[in-house]
Parts: structure tokens; C-alpha cells; sequence
């Protein structure tokens, strides 16, 4: 397998082939054809996108404005310990009792 995959040319099958040997990934001869046509595409999509990219448009995680949407605190009648705790299948030291999840050791 010595072709070329790929528009550009620039991911090969032996590219492709040593990769996998060196995350030790067994592929098939229709993965790395697939493959390595696969990854060249997004090389090409990537040189694409640096062609039209300039120092004057700043980077950016997300393409609109987002701001969280927060309320004031505000303070309320809450309930009393013992109303929180009144229907609690088990109650230690003023807290809810719950069955261990992680073992001793932790």
C-alpha cells in the first residue's frame, strides 16, 4: 500500500499505517484507506478555514454573545431543621443518615 489518499496528498496510508503501529491500533486495509482519506479531508478543511482567518478577528469558544442567566439572592422563609428532617427515612446528628457508598478505605 504506497498510494496517496486523500485531495492534498498530505496523509498517506503509510502515514496512516504508522500511526496506528505506534498506538498499537489494528486496522483493516479499508480503515486506513478510509482512514487516511478521512484525515486529509480535515487537513484540508483546516487549511482552508487558516486561509481566511486574520489577526484582526479575534478567537472565539462560541459564534453569539452568552451571558448565565442569574437571579438576585433573596431571602425566604425556609423550613426548621426539624421540619427538613421530620420525613427522613434516618436522622444522626441533626442530618439526613444515608447507607455508605464508598468503602472504608476512603
Amino acid at each position: 500500500m504506497s498510494e496517496t489518499s486523500g485531495a492534498n496528498g498530505e496523509i498517506t496510508v503509510e502515514t496512516v499505517e504508522h500511526l496506528a503501529d505506534l498506538a498499537r491500533i489494528a486496522l483493516t486495509a479499508d480503515e486506513i484507506t478510509t482512514l487516511s482519506r478521512d484525515l486529509d479531508s480535515i487537513l484540508h478543511n483546516i487549511a482552508k478555514v487558516s486561509e481566511v482567518a486574520s489577526d484582526d478577528v479575534p478567537a472565539t469558544s462560541h459564534p453569539l454573545p452568552i451571558n448565565n442567566v442569574t437571579r438576585p439572592d433573596e431571602i425566604a422563609d425556609v423550613l426548621t431543621l426539624d421540619q427538613a428532617l421530620e420525613n427522613a427515612p434516618e436522622v444522626a446528628d441533626g442530618m439526613f443518615r444515608v447507607s455508605s457508598i464508598l468503602g472504608e478505605e476512603q
